[in-house]
C-alpha cells in the first residue's frame, strides 16, 4: 500500500513510499488521514501465534522434542499390541494431549511406527473473505516431515477437513474460525487414519464441541485377496488395493472413505465391515487414553 503525503498545501499527492507507514503501535491510514492503533492485528496475530497463519512450531529443536515426546509416549503407554497373526489386527497405539502451550488443543498419536502431531486453534476470529454467518469456517493444514506440502497433503487435507466438518457442531460458534494443524512427526504406513485419529484428540483436548467422535482405520487387500488392518509402509506398497475409512463412535457410521487400486464390491463391504469391528477397539483406547489423563491426582 502507498503511503500518501500532502505536501506544500496545494493539495497534490505525492507518493513516498511503497511500504506501509507505522510508528510504534500504530499505523497510517491514507483513509483516515490519521494513525490508528493496530491493537485488532496485534491481538489477531497473538491469537494465531504472531503469524497470519497458525502453525506448530517443529523446527529443528522442536522435531527433536517431539521425537523424544514420542519415545516417551512409548515408554509410558499401557496399551498393549494385539495379536498381529494373520494381518487383521491393529498395530499398538499411544496417545498423549496437551503437549503444545500455544494451540488451545493438542496431541500426539502414534500408530505403531507412524507418528502424527497435531494442534487446534480456535474458535477464534476468522478472516471476513471466509467467513459463514450460520457456523464456524474449519480448516486443516497438513505438514509433511520434510519439505513443502504436496498434492498428496492438499488430498489428505481435504478428507480430513470433510470428516471434521461431519461431526464439529459448528452452528454453536457462527462467524468464527476453528483450524486443525497437522504435523507429521513419522510415515510408517497408515497414515491419513493416524491424521485423523490425532485430529480427533486434538479437537477433544481444545473442548470443541462434536456430535461424535471419529477415527480412522486403513485396511489393505494383497493379490491374494486377504485382508490386512492398519497395513505398514511396506504392505500398502506391496498391496493390490489400499482403502482407508472415518467411522463415528456413536453408531459407526462412514462418515469418509478414500480408496486407492483395484477390488470388488464384495471386498468393499468385507473391508468396511472389519473397519467397523477395528473402530470398537480405537474408541476404546481414545476413552482409556482420556480416563489415565483426567484420573491423575
Amino acid at each position: 500500500m502507498a503511503f500518501l503525503d500532502f505536501r506544500g498545501g496545494s493539495g497534490r499527492v505525492q507518493i513516498v513510499s511503497k511500504r506501509r507507514a507505522t510508528c510504534g503501535r500504530h499505523s497510517w491510514s491514507p483513509r483516515v488521514g490519521a494513525c490508528v492503533r493496530r491493537t485488532h492485528l496485534v491481538r489477531k496475530r497473538a491469537l494465531l501465534g504472531g503469524s497470519n497463519k497458525p502453525r506448530l512450531h517443529v523446527g529443528s529443536g522442536a522435531m527433536e522434542g517431539a521425537m523424544q515426546t514420542e519415545s516417551k509416549i512409548r515408554a509410558d503407554s499401557r496399551t498393549e499390541p494385539g495379536p498381529r497373526g494373520p494381518g487383521c489386527s491393529l498395530r499398538h497405539f499411544a496417545c498423549e494431549q496437551n503437549l503444545l502451550s500455544r494451540p488451545d488443543g493438542s496431541a500426539s498419536f502414534l500408530q505403531g511406527d507412524t507418528s502424527v502431531l497435531a494442534g487446534v486453534y480456535g474458535p477464534a476470529e476468522v478472516k471476513i473473505s471466509k467467513e459463514i454467518f450460520n457456523k464456524a469456517t474449519l480448516e486443516v493444514i497438513l505438514r509433511p516431515k520434510t519439505g513443502l506440502p504436496g498434492v498428496a497433503e492438499k488430498s489428505r487435507e481435504r478428507l480430513i477437513r470433510n470428516t471434521c466438518e461431519a461431526v464439529v457442531l459448528g452452528a454453536l460458534h457462527p462467524r468464527t474460525s476453528i483450524t486443525v494443524v497437522l504435523q507429521v512427526v513419522s510415515d510408517a504406513g497408515s497414515l491419513l487414519a493416524c491424521c485423523l485419529n490425532a485430529a480427533c484428540m486434538a479437537l477433544v483436548d481444545a473442548g470443541v464441541p462434536m456430535r461424535a467422535l471419529f477415527c480412522g482405520v486403513t485396511c489393505a487387500l494383497d493379490s491374494d485377496g486377504t485382508l490386512m488392518l492398519d497395513p505398514t509402509a511396506k504392505q500398502e506398497k506391496e498391496a493390490r488395493a489400499v482403502l482407508t475409512f472415518a467411522l463415528d463412535s456413536v453408531e459407526r457410521k462412514l462418515l469418509m472413505s478414500t480408496t486407492k487400486g483395484l477390488y470388488s464390491d464384495a471386498e468393499l463391504q468385507q473391508c468396511l465391515a472389519a473397519a467397523q469391528t477395528a473402530s470398537t477397539h480405537v474408541f476404546r483406547f481414545y476413552r482409556e487414553s482420556l480416563q489415565r489423563r483426567y484420573s491423575k491426582s
